[in-house]
């Protein structure tokens, strides 16, 4: 066993060297790659930025996974039979097969329908090797709940990803709240920190080429991948976790899901209500996102990042007050939690009736 200056030297070792390897790639992509991801004029795809530029971000995440996924077994010797359990097995499954399908997305852009299928079978997948959320007392319920939160959240990052930095940021945000959670209510699963670390640090290398003005998108490729396995994290260390004693409080594990996830989830929804009521498909893209709005509102691209980002890091920081310093949860905690999500819901509804778009 290692002591917790070992594993902290594991871990920091790990996030680095993954960084550089993914600023290293990363690199490759933009020197080799020139077309990859790159929609024509013709196509359905709305992007806020008016060039065309390389959709690869999401093969580097790919990588750095399956590299992580690996080296468990290097930086823990005589303990890579973990990495082997059925949970981990149907999450390298269930992320694989939403980074093909949004390999495709990027080549040929595929249809609405077969992707929420592959949506539908990731979750499928997560499902069946025991990912899978338990909040009701009948399973079907639970079920329901869980495919219906993997193609929401895969649908929510692809949807977020409309300007540079956002979805990024958002992730690396979500990623460090698993690993508080992970950290605060225990116990610490040495793979889990290995996945999460790793995965951290290549969409940290990422963000050197996605901040504004970006060399890079992640595309489908990126966003579908990181969908599935922010859908993971959510069950495994919201959904999921109980209270520091070990208790099950339903409303706590709802609402650490949900202010954890909460700009994903007010965005998707403003965007889909708001196309809906105009008698608009949610599902073809358009610069109507908040970060569109903001953006009218006379913020420049890096300021609204840099919003998203403040935001990310109080949700982080809201679910740990709730995990570490209220030992005993009460209506009067559902309540401050819930008025916080419906004004930041209000508040980007407000946003989107108040601004316009001063450009096509």
């Amino acid at each position: 066993m290692y002591s917790p200056t070992q594993l902290f030297l594991i871990y920091s070792g790990l996030f680095f060297a993954a960084l550089v390897f993914s600023l290293v790639i990363n690199s490759v992509f933009m020197r080799f790659a020139r077309t990859l991801g790159m929609r024509d004029q013709d196509q359905t795809l709305v992007r806020w930025s008016s060039t065309a530029k390389p959709s690869l971000g999401g093969i580097g995440f790919y990588i750095l996974f399956l590299a992580s996924f690996s080296l468990y077994s290097v930086l823990f010797p005589g303990q890579g039979a973990e990495a082997l359990r059925p949970d981990l097995l149907g999450l390298l499954a269930a992320t694989s097969l939403g980074f093909l399908m949004g390999l495709a997305d990027d080549a040929y852009n595929t249809k609405p329908i077969l992707k929420f299928l592959v949506q539908m079978a990731c979750g499928g997948i997560l499902v069946a090797s025991g990912s899978c959320i338990d909040l009701f007392e009948a399973q079907w319920a639970n079920v329901a709940l869980t495919l219906f939160w993997v193609v929401g959240v895969m649908n929510s990052i692809n949807m977020l990803d409309n300007m540079d930095g956002i979805t990024t940021s958002v992730s690396i945000t979500i990623l460090i709240a698993g690993l508080m959670a992970m950290l605060v209510i225990g116990p610490v699963d040495p793979v889990y920190m290995v996945l999460l670390v790793g995965s951290m640090a290549s969409l940290t290398g990422f963000l050197f080429f996605n901040w504004h003005p970006s060399r890079m998108f992640m595309g489908d490729t990126g966003s579908q991948f990181l969908g599935v396995f922010l859908a993971f994290v959510g069950i495994r260390f919201f959904w999921n976790t109980p209270n520091m004693a070990g208790h099950w409080e339903p409303a706590r594990q709802v609402l650490s899901a949900i202010i954890v996830f909460l700009l994903p989830i007010v965005d998707t929804t403003v965007v889909t209500f708001s196309r809906m009521a105009r008698g608009r498909s949610p599902f073809v893209g358009g610069r109507d996102h908040t970060t569109h709005h903001l953006s009218y509102s006379g913020l420049s691209d890096g300021q609204v990042a840099l919003i998203f980002i403040g935001l990310s890091l109080l949700h982080v920081f809201l679910t740990f007050v709730m995990f570490r310093y209220i030992p005993v949860w009460k209506n009067l905690h559902t309540t401050i939690f819930v008025s916080y999500a419906l004004l930041l819901l209000i508040t980007a509804i407000i946003l989107t009736r108040r601004t316009h778009a001063s450009k096509p």
